[in-house]
């Protein structure tokens, strides 16, 4: 009779163990149709099953082998309590990455795609995990009130010892709270540094600059800084390129002229707003010379710096072929440029 029953409890564990193994193809097939769909929601929640797919079925089959082999009372609590201990584990890092894969989804839907605030999903994962393992403790029959009074009594104590840490964590979390700045959006600080906001973590910002340079800024600075974001309320920005001419010249033809190439250089240069028409606006009357600006619009920040070459490049070209005079010569042009936010 006692082989008779070791044989069977190895038996449903094999075919539990299997069984397990037997979802979780069937639920990957099923995670590879969810992925072809659009809402992204199903993913994470195949994935979820997926992931809770083998561990379940095991315990499930181990604890029918240990009723099945009529085990001494003490050595079955302990067993059971330790297949609980398992599934406890198991289905909290389940759901935890479930969670992250929800905010993450979330956050790449407000950011845009390659983007990341790993600071949400951190949190998430952290919270998830240790209420999993608080559940674990009194599973085990480990009394968790001292284990809470202690952490908030110690809470306060690390909490002075970390206070730049927190500062630097619920920065961080107002930051992307208050959605004024997101990751992969363009923004210059009052510091002097520029680029693009790679990622926003617990503890700093990550700002990749036009050269590929990272720059690392603390969440508290980064928090306090006078910061221009160049992608809001919109990606698509205002500059202006200033010109000088000679007092010969006829106004009415150079604001014809530069207009022309203006429209042109909208509507043939990539990064150009096509769809915007271009103004002159004569702003200074110099000793030697008439000044005036040239209203041009880039679909981002960095295109500017490609329009505002082909433009000069181009009304260069075109004013030589008008015989617009400058002030300096009859043949040449002084061309200053400064590009501005909208």
């Amino acid at each position: 009779m006692h082989w008779q029953r070791l044989v069977m409890a190895v038996a449903v564990t094999a075919a539990a163990v299997g069984a397990g193994f037997a979802l979780r193809a069937l639920l990957g097939r099923l995670a590879h149709r969810a992925g072809n769909t659009r809402w992204a929601w199903d993913d994470l929640f195949v994935r979820l099953l997926r992931d809770l797919a083998v561990v379940p079925c095991t315990v499930l089959g181990l604890w029918i082998s240990v009723l099945t082999l009529h085990l001494k009372p003490g050595i079955r609590t302990t067993t059971g309590r330790a297949l609980v201990a398992v599934l406890i584990l198991t289905i909290s890092i389940a759901i935890a990455r479930f969670a992250a894969g929800v905010v993450s989804s979330i956050a790449l839907a407000r950011s845009g795609v390659a983007q990341s605030a790993t600071i949400f999903v951190n949190i998430v994962r952290v919270v998830i995990v240790g209420i999993g393992a608080l559940i674990l403790l009194q599973s085990l029959g480990v009394s968790i009130t001292p284990l809470l009074t202690a952490l908030g009594v110690g809470g306060l104590a690390v909490a002075l010892a970390l206070q730049d840490t927190l500062a630097n964590l619920f920065a961080g979390v107002h930051i992307l709270a208050s959605r004024k700045v997101q990751p992969g959006d363009f923004v210059r600080l009052d510091s002097g540094q520029e680029g693009y906001i790679v990622d926003i973590n617990w503890r700093n910002t990550t700002i990749r600059q036009l050269p590929d340079n990272l720059v690392v800024v603390p969440n508290s600075r980064f928090a306090d800084a006078i910061v221009t974001n160049f992608h809001r309320p919109a990606q698509d920005m205002s500059i202006s390129v200033k010109v000088v001419i000679g007092y010969h010249s006829d106004l009415d033809h150079v604001e014809k002229v530069t207009l022309d190439v203006a429209e042109e250089v909208m509507a043939t240069v990539d990064g150009g707003v096509t769809d915007y028409e271009p103004s002159v606006r004569f702003t200074t009357l110099g000793e030697t010379s008439i000044g005036f600006s040239v209203n041009l619009r880039t679909r981002e920040f960095t295109d500017q710096y490609v329009v505002i070459h082909e433009f000069i490049k181009r009304l260069h070209r075109r004013y030589r072929e008008e015989g617009i005079d400058s002030p300096l010569t009859q043949t040449g042009i002084l061309l200053a440029s400064a590009a501005q936010p909208r």
